[in-house]
């Protein structure tokens, strides 16, 4: 499985934190943080969108390292991916992203690479 799959089976390398952190791109940064600040809710500075990956050694963003709880599930497990997980098909945690992210579901399922 592509290291840039994140445990939720989301495409790390296409995800605009991750690839203004990897740019060190501020205007992209700005931008991201206004639409997920829009998105949830919640303030959301340019200086959260920081991302290297999900998998992957380095900084994440406040939401990826702490609050997202598919991530925290999977590594409580010590999983890499929801993909390993028995319970993934009835997962109500997972399904958020799987249920209306189809290619999310073919990365965890070993569809795509």
């Amino acid at each position: 499985m592509n290291i840039f799959t994140a445990i939720c089976g989301l495409d790390c390398e296409s995800c605009e934190a991750r690839l203004a952190t990897i740019r060190d791109d501020a205007v992209m940064r700005e931008r991201v943080a206004r639409l997920w600040s829009k998105l949830n809710g919640a303030e959301i500075t340019p200086e959260m969108i920081n991302c290297e990956g999900c998998r992957v050694d380095g900084v994440k963003t406040p939401f990826c390292e702490s609050l997202c709880v598919i991530r925290q599930c999977a590594l409580n497990k010590k999983m890499e991916t929801c993909g390993s997980c028995g319970e993934m098909e009835t997962c109500e945690k997972v399904g958020i992203i799987i249920g209306k992210n189809r290619d999310a579901y073919s990365n965890l399922k070993g569809e795509r690479v």
